[in-house]
């Protein structure tokens, strides 16, 4: 592959609802440009970028692949990225790497939840962006229908600059509507043809709708227009270039990437309109908390950003970059600002799929990937040591859904534990985590699809099953009575025996642990204070239901007796903690739940079924507030057990449309009946174990 300039490579992230045609379309891209003889297929498993062999399986992405493709003098690095909602931090990632977006619709599925999520995205950062409508060639597409609902919907910045007047099997191309052209496609050959009445006619309606936007971009434009001038083809182009940059004109055309319609016109389209990353200006990095610019140009030191990484258990770790400034070779000494660690490069290519293609050069713009860092993550910075930058990492999700990892083979842990961490390198919106209370290791996700994919790679790239079950709850006890008992420790074995005998309150307070003495006349010397509150101390890891720690308890010790002889610590120790035993029991014990502050935000349309949803978890809504974008957050409280699977069942209640964050805020008792069902469970557990 020969070395473009800054100026001559686009960066363009696909997205779209999962089974769109991202991946079809990349295949599309590469057969239409002669890459390849023969278009790949996600049913067949052969596709350049659905190469991991889970992707294969489950005939879906789950993982952003580069896809470079050559077209009339430019490089266009096409970033697939997965549709599935689990897999939404690829999106992320594939953001952060480019300066455009191309946004699929199903023409036969109209606005689905994925093209929703990702248009709030584009809008939210005004990413510059074309839709393709894809999947014209299939039956009983109404596009007229489909182009008023996606302008209803996302607004009158859509125009559409492609128009097929034949849809269904018998779709073979479309008008060019702002170069007043029309095309047919035999095979992957586009030619040229006469327009017909229906083209004109369309080229006519939307002309006034192209002038107003282009009028838009700028003010002597704009005087043009009112004065009824026409425009040049040159200010044409300029106009829309300026309003898609800015992210107020989004053009929208059509095609078949199954059948390969289109796609070379999409690539004609983004050459023009979409921004190169020499466009783009400055880019903003700090140095010692002090902010600083770096032009995307080949004449400034050299820095990038790692996007993603891949964890291949033949070729070991790879990190896909983003040249922002300056180049790179080879032979580079790179530094991680982030880690602040100095790394070698094991090597220099660019990625085409799992193809790597070695290079000797990559110039600011360009994306490529290494092997071997030892230090370097997702979301760091590299760059020259004399001359550092330090870019913001890229902000993913927390995960919402949370499950335990139990080893199906004894023995497995610690290679379970490596495995899992070397995977969080390569999915940041990924964690594990060591419970030390419940003593269970937990992986988070975005989903139930993610953490199964996570399992299934597991096994296939290291050898190891484990089973996914419910995390435990770390449950607390606490007291609601206050009692006073005695706890006496008397052993005589011959010899010196062991004595010890104390008097104690038990009480609720506000702190989670607080001991006290009350002793008058050394009934109880000093010297046996502390072996008493240890005791208490170590009492408190056990409780006397169900065996969880204890909290909010006030232990005074007032009086007692002691031998000349036969007391020492160890006997004081046991009697106190005889004594916290026969007060936890006396003092009215009660079981405490986490429970946890939940922000869930959707639509309008499914108030009623989360609130309600909301109350069948023992939960309490505590307000709700109307959002910029027209959703509700509803904000409420409910216990932390109950909200294991909220993940997957909002998203089934919302059709994935809702969202929502969990945080601990306290613990609170449980209801009488399901504490006795908890007990008696974990009483079984200890008896079983």
């Amino acid at each position: 592959m020969k070395a473009y300039s800054t100026d001559k490579i686009r960066n363009v992230a696909l997205l779209g609802h999962s089974s769109n045609g991202k991946t079809t379309l990349t295949e599309a891209m590469l057969f239409a440009t002669g890459v390849t003889t023969r278009q790949g297929k996600v049913t067949d498993g052969n596709t350049m970028s659905d190469f991991d062999k889970q992707e294969i399986a489950r005939k879906v992405s789950i993982g952003t692949s580069v896809i470079p493709v050559e077209w009339n003098g430019l490089k266009f690095n096409m970033l697939d990225t997965p549709g599935y909602f689990d897999f939404i931090g690829e999106m992320y990632g594939a953001k952060r790497a480019s300066e455009g977006s191309v946004l699929l619709v199903d023409a036969s599925s109209g606005i689905e939840v994925g093209t929703e999520k990702a248009w709030k995205n584009l809008e939210k950062y005004d990413t510059p962006r074309i839709i393709f409508v894809n999947k014209l060639d299939k039956e009983n597409i109404n596009f007229d229908k489909l182009l008023e609902d996606l302008i209803s919907q996302f607004g009158n910045k859509i125009v559409p600059f492609a128009y097929p007047t034949v849809t269904g099997e018998g779709f073979k191309g479309f008008a060019n509507l702002i170069d007043e052209v029309a095309y047919e496609y035999e095979g992957k050959v586009r030619k040229e043809v006469p327009l017909n009445d229906a083209q004109k006619a369309k080229i006519e309606e939307y002309r006034d709708v192209f002038m107003e936007k282009i009028a838009e971009s700028d003010e002597a434009m704009m005087e043009k227009y009112f004065e009824g001038e026409s425009f040049t083809a040159e200010e044409v182009t300029k106009g829309i270039r300026v309003s898609v940059a800015a992210g107020e004109l989004v053009p929208l055309v059509v095609g078949s990437a199954e059948k390969t319609i289109g796609a070379d016109f999409l690539l004609d389209l983004i050459a023009r309109y979409i921004p190169s990353p020499a466009d783009v200006g400055a880019v903003k990095g700090t140095k010692d908390d002090v902010e600083i610019e770096r032009k995307v140009s080949v004449n400034e030191p050299f820095s990038a950003i790692v996007f993603k990484t891949i964890i291949d258990p033949f070729v070991g770790k790879l990190s896909l970059f983003k040249v922002v400034s300056g180049k790179i070779t080879k032979d580079t000494s790179v530094f991680n600002s982030t880690k602040e660690r100095e790394e070698k490069l094991g090597g220099l290519f660019f990625l085409r799929g799992k193809n790597q293609i070695e290079t000797s050069e990559m110039v600011a713009g360009d994306i490529g990937a290494t092997s071997k860092l030892n230090f370097t993550q997702t979301g760091d910075t590299l760059c020259d040591k004399g001359n550092q930058t330090l870019y913001p990492t890229i902000s993913y999700p927390q995960p919402t859904l949370f499950m335990a990892v139990e080893p199906k083979n004894k023995g497995d842990e610690e290679k379970i534990g490596t495995s899992l961490n070397k995977l969080t390198d390569e999915d940041p919106t990924f964690v594990v985590e060591r419970n030390t209370e419940t003593k269970q290791l937990l992986i988070g996700g975005q989903g139930n699809m993610q953490l199964t994919v996570i399992v299934d790679k597991l096994k296939q790239n290291f050898g190891v099953e484990v089973l996914l079950k419910s995390p435990k709850i770390a449950y607390r006890e606490t007291i609601k009575g206050t009692s006073t008992v005695q706890g006496k420790h008397k052993k005589q074995s011959g010899g010196a025996g062991q004595y010890g005998d104390v008097h104690m309150r038990f009480e609720p307070c506000a702190e989670e642990f607080v001991f006290q003495e009350e002793i008058f006349g050394g009934s109880v010397p000093r010297n046996y204070w502390p072996a008493v509150e240890k005791g208490i101390r170590e009492s408190l890891e056990h409780g006397v239901l169900a065996g969880c720690p204890v909290v909010n308890i006030k232990a005074t010790l007032f009086d007692g007796s002691y031998h000349d002889v036969d007391s020492n610590e160890m006997a004081f120790k046991i009697a106190a903690q005889l004594a916290f035993k026969k007060g936890m029991e006396a003092a009215k014990p009660v079981l405490l739940e986490p429970i946890v502050k939940v922000e869930v935000t959707i639509p309008d349309d499914y108030m009623g079924d989360v609130m309600g949803d909301m109350n069948k978890r023992r939960g309490r809504i505590l307000g709700m507030e109307q959002q910029a974008d027209g959703t509700q957050k509803v904000t409420g409280e409910a216990p932390h057990a109950e909200m294991f699977e909220y993940a997957i069942d909002l998203r089934a209640m919302t059709q994935a449309r809702g969202s929502f964050t969990m945080e601990f805020i306290r613990y609170e008792e449980v209801p009488a009946n399901i504490a006795e069902k908890i007990i008696a469970d974990y009483k079984a557990e200890r008896e079983n174990n």
